[in-house]
C-alpha cells in the first residue's frame, strides 16, 4: 500500500502540518504519520476548530485519531522536550498512547545543547542562525559514530562509556575555547537514565513495523521537518539544517526503500518565507514585507523569531520540484495575497547580466542572484469560504495556474485559511 512522503518546497513553514492533517481528513486513510529527520528545531502549527497546536517534535499525526505517530531513526531526540510537549498535548485531552520512537535515534545529549549555543555566539557575523538546540553537533557526533541513540538508554555501561569518550573532546571545547565549566559524566547519565522507564515502552525497531504496515496493506506517511532549501546536502549550505529534508532523507529515515515511495508531495507557500541567515532573493526590506508578515502571521512557531518575508520564487519552486520528484505540490495562504492590487511571481534571476532560470550552481551566484518577476492581479474578495476551484476570484485563479506552470508539478490543493476545513481540492 501507499509510503506518501510530504516535504517542504521552500525555507520550512509552509504549512507541512495542516498538509498531513489534511490526508488524514478528506479520505485519505493514513495508519502512520512518521517523522523522519531534524529535531525539536522546527515547528507545525495545526488549527482544529478553534484550538491551535504548536507541535516541535512530535509528528503532526499525533493529533488525528486512529493515527500511530512514529518518530524515525533520522530523528535527533531530546528526550525531556518530548516528554514536555507529550503533558501539553495530554493537559488539553489529547491521547498520546500510540506514539513509537525508533530505539536507533539519536539522542540529544545536554552538552550539545550548551555546545550549540556558544559555538553559535563565538561566530559573531558569521553564525548560521541555529535554534542552539543541540540539533547541529548531535548530528556531527552521529556522523563521527560518538553518537547517543535511544537504544543505549538500556546498556548503561556503553552509555557511561559513550558519554565519557565524547566528553573527553567536549570539555576541552568548553574549557579552553570556549570558557565554560566542564560537564560531569555523571550529571550527564542521571538525566539521560532517569527517562530511561518511563520511555521504553514507545521504542520499537520502527523500520521492521513501517515495511510490515505495508506489507499489511497500511498508508504510511512520511513528513519532513523543515524543508528542501535547508537540507544539508541540496539547500543553500552552510545556512541549512544538518540532516536531509528532502525527499530521499525518508529512506535513510525511515528504513523503508525507495522502491516502496508512491508519491512525493510538497507544501509551497503562496509567498515566501525564511527564518534565520542566508540568502533569500525576493526578501522584502519593506513595507511590502511587512504587510505579508503581518497579514501572514509570520513568526516561528518554535522560536518565535519574526520571519522574513518575500515574493513567490517560481525558480525555487521548480528547484523543489526536480530535487524532491514532487508529484504534486499543495499550494498554502494563498488567502494571505488577498487585497493586492498586483502580486509579483520570481520567474527568474538576474546574476550580474545572465539570467537564471535555475538554481544558480554556486553559493556566490545565489548570493547575488536579483530577482525577474513577472506581475498578475490581485483580488479583494475573502477566498476563506471557498471549497472549489471555481469559488475563487478569477485572479485568484489565474495566479494559481500561473504559479502551477512555472513551478514545475501540478497543484493538488490550495490552503485558504489556517483551519483544516479551509481547503481547495483540485
Amino acid at each position: 500500500m501507499p509510503a506518501i512522503v510530504l516535504v517542504g518546497a521552500q525555507w520550512g513553514d509552509e504549512g507541512k502540518g495542516k498538509a498531513t492533517d489534511l490526508l488524514g481528513n478528506t479520505g485519505e486513510v493514513i495508519d502512520y504519520v512518521v517523522k523522519f529527520n531534524g529535531g525539536n528545531n522546527a515547528g507545525h502549527t495545526v488549527v482544529i476548530g478553534c484550538e491551535k497546536y504548536a507541535l516541535h517534535l512530535l509528528p503532526s499525526g499525533i493529533l488525528t485519531p486512529g493515527v500511530t505517530p512514529v518518530i524515525g531513526n533520522g530523528v535527533v531526540v531530546d528526550i525531556g522536550v518530548l516528554f514536555e510537549e507529550i503533558e501539553a498535548l495530554e493537559a488539553r485531552g489529547m491521547d498520546t498512547s500510540r506514539l513509537v520512537v525508533s530505539a536507533s535515534a539519536h539522542v540529544i545529549p545536554p552538552y550539545n545543547r550548551t555546545l550549540d549555543k556558544v559555538a553559535e555566539r563565538f561566530l559573531g557575523s558569521r553564525k548560521i542562525g541555529t535554534t542552539g538546540r543541540g540539533i547541529g553537533p548531535t548530528y556531527a557526533d552521529k556522523m563521527n559514530r560518538v553518537g547517543i541513540r535511544i537504544q543505549d538508554l538500556y546498556d548503561e555501561k556503553i552509555l557511561e562509556q559513550k558519554v565519557t569518550g565524547a566528553l573527553e573532546q567536549k570539555n576541552q571545547l568548553l574549557v579552553k575555547v570556549y570558557n565554560r565549566r566542564a560537564v560531569e559524566i555523571r550529571e550527564v547519565l542521571d538525566e539521560l537514565l532517569g527517562y530511561a522507564d518511563r520511555l521504553k515502552p514507545m521504542v520499537a525497531d520502527t523500520s521492521l513495523l513501517l515495511n510490515k504496515a505495508l506489507d499489511d496493506g497500511k498508508t504510511v506517511l512520511m513528513e519532513a521537518g523543515q524543508a528542501t532549501l535547508l537540507d544539508v546536502d541540496h539547500g543553500t549550505y552552510p545556512f541549512v539544517t544538518s540532516s536531509n529534508a528532502i525527499s530521499a532523507g525518508a529512506c535513510t529515515g525511515t528504513g523503508i526503500p525507495p522502491t516502496r515511495i508512491d508519491r512525493v508531495m510538497a507544501v509551497v507557500k503562496a509567498y515566501t518565507t525564511r527564518v534565520g541567515e542566508g540568502p533569500f532573493p525576493t526578501e522584502l526590506l519593506d513595507a511590502d514585507g511587512e504587510w505579508l508578515q503581518s497579514q501572514g502571521a509570520e513568526f516561528g512557531v518554535t522560536t518565535g523569531r519574526p520571519r522574513r518575508c518575500g515574493w513567490y520564487d517560481a525558480v525555487i519552486a521548480r528547484y523543489a520540484a526536480r530535487v524532491n520528484g514532487v508529484s504534486d505540490f499543495v499550494l498554502t495562504k494563498l488567502d494571505v495575497l488577498t487585497g493586492r492590487e498586483k502580486i509579483p511571481v520570481c520567474v527568474a534571476y538576474d546574476v550580474h547580466g545572465v539570467r537564471h532560470e535555475e538554481m544558480p550552481m554556486t553559493q556566490t551566484d545565489f548570493h547575488h542572484a536579483v530577482p525577474v518577476y513577472e506581475e498578475f492581479d490581485g483580488w479583494t474578495e475573502d477566498i476563506s469560504t471557498c471549497r472549489t476551484f471555481d469559488d475563487l476570484p478569477k485572479q485568484a485563479q489565474s495566479y494559481v495556474r500561473a504559479v502551477e506552470s512555472l513551478s514545475g508539478a501540478p497543484i493538488s490543493a490550495i490552503g485558504v485559511g489556517p483551519e483544516r476545513s479551509q481547503i481547495v481540492q483540485l
